[in-house]
């Protein structure tokens, strides 16, 4: 058991979803986004998904965009997103480093699995590295985050048919993120119809938790997919919150407030 299993074994064992909630490191500085994040945990997320700031962020919408470009424009290494992990997982919290390949390449995969395990880490989210291409030639994520007691966690998406979601499922650990959405992040209006239904879909090939993310922004709907699902991902609008403040203290506080409506949200939900 990890401390991902943990937390998201006790949640379930109190009949509800865990909240995770997402930041960049490196914005507004390295120590300024460990400040926020712990804001976050002490509003009520129970799990920390710490972005590593990458230059092509395709999956990433306008909001966290804008975050990362003044993260990497002031110089955050990999080595501080390491450093921010420390700082997270020091009280006990889950800290999921959130990662494109690319970056991971360039530190190498197992150098990096042995520095964010040593840091305290939880686990790795890579949401443009599919199992297959994990286990392939030259990469060997795989062997890399069992050897280091990493959970590694991939994405699978409405379009995933059932073989894709039964052997994407085989190869993560900890939990399965459902994008409920096709396209980039970002806070909607509206919880996508269609993430019930994955979830339901991807429940039928596994027994890991199933949380749900891409565009939740309120305690209403995270309320709402906290009824169906294992787990709410919030990010940005966590990050919109802190990036609308109109100073470091500000930020921190909106995004402590924004996490408390989620977290009453998530708590509130009636399971289905």
């Amino acid at each position: 058991m990890t401390a991902l299993d943990d937390v998201l074994a006790a949640a379930r064992a109190e009949g509800r979803a865990v909240l995770v909630g997402y930041l960049p490191a490196g914005y507004p500085s390295v120590d300024g986004a460990a400040e926020a994040m712990t804001a976050m945990v002490r509003g009520g997320v129970d799990i920390v998904e710490i972005g590593l700031p990458y230059s092509d962020p395709l999956m990433d919408g306008p909001t966290i965009q804008r975050a990362v470009e003044v993260s990497l424009r002031a110089g955050t290494t990999t080595d501080d997103v390491l450093a921010t992990v420390k700082s997270v997982a020091a009280d006990g919290t889950p800290a999921l480093v959130m990662t494109y390949w690319n970056p991971l390449e360039r530190y190498g995969p197992k150098r990096f699995a042995d520095a964010l395990a040593a840091a305290g880490g939880a686990g790795v989210i890579t949401p443009d590295l599919t199992p297959d291409e994990a286990a392939g030639p030259g990469t060997d994520w795989l062997s890399a985050t069992d050897a280091a007691g990493l959970d590694r966690v991939f994405l699978v998406a409405p379009s995933s048919t059932d073989e894709r979601l039964r052997y994407t499922t085989q190869h993560c650990r900890g939990f399965v993120y459902a994008a409920s959405t096709m396209g980039v992040t970002g806070a909607r209006s509206n919880v996508s119809a269609a993430a019930e239904r994955l979830v339901e879909r991807t429940r039928a090939v596994t027994d890991l938790p199933v949380c749900v993310g891409l565009g939740v922004s309120s305690g209403e709907q995270a309320a709402e997919v906290a009824a169906f699902a294992d787990g709410v991902i919030v990010g940005s609008a966590l990050v919109g919150a802190l990036v609308d403040g109109v100073s470091a203290g500000a930020g921190e506080r909106a995004v402590a407030a924004l996490a408390a409506e989620l977290a009453q949200g998530v708590r509130s939900a009636k399971k289905r």
